[in-house]
């Protein structure tokens, strides 16, 4: 099993729509050299109203502030206004929410944990990145 060794904080519903495989592409600024398997950490930022009326759902319904699952980013593209779309494949819901130690950054950021944490089912004893 890969060690996962950065996290990306997206806004839920979006995180959501990212596990339930409705959304493959997140759309960004900036580009990006990562390709790997990244923890999904939901922020605390709820996303716009009219996402949250596509899942039948309100902010507060979803969790915010933890990491919630993992998803590959395996390319990007850049698009004709100058932003990048990161194709986002695999994604995973992890079977305990994890709250990093670490304040989380806007983009990618390497979380620390206080404890070990059962991820997939597996202990996993490398999660202190």
């Amino acid at each position: 099993m890969t060690t996962i060794k950065r996290a990306i904080s997206i806004r839920q519903p979006f995180v959501e729509q990212i596990l339930r495989r409705d959304k493959t592409w997140e759309y960004r600024s900036q580009n990006t050299k990562i390709r790997e398997c990244v923890y999904l950490y939901a922020s605390k930022s709820p996303g716009p109203e009219a996402e949250w009326r596509k899942l039948r759902m309100e902010p507060g319904d979803l969790p915010t502030g933890r990491i919630v699952g993992t998803v590959e980013i395996t390319a990007t593209r850049r698009l004709r206004d100058g932003t990048f779309a990161y194709k986002l494949e695999n994604p995973r819901r992890l079977k305990r929410q994890i709250k990093p130690v670490n304040q989380p950054q806007p983009v990618f950021w390497k979380p620390r944990f206080r404890e070990q944490t059962r991820l997939y089912g597996e202990w996993r004893e490398d999660l202190r990145v």
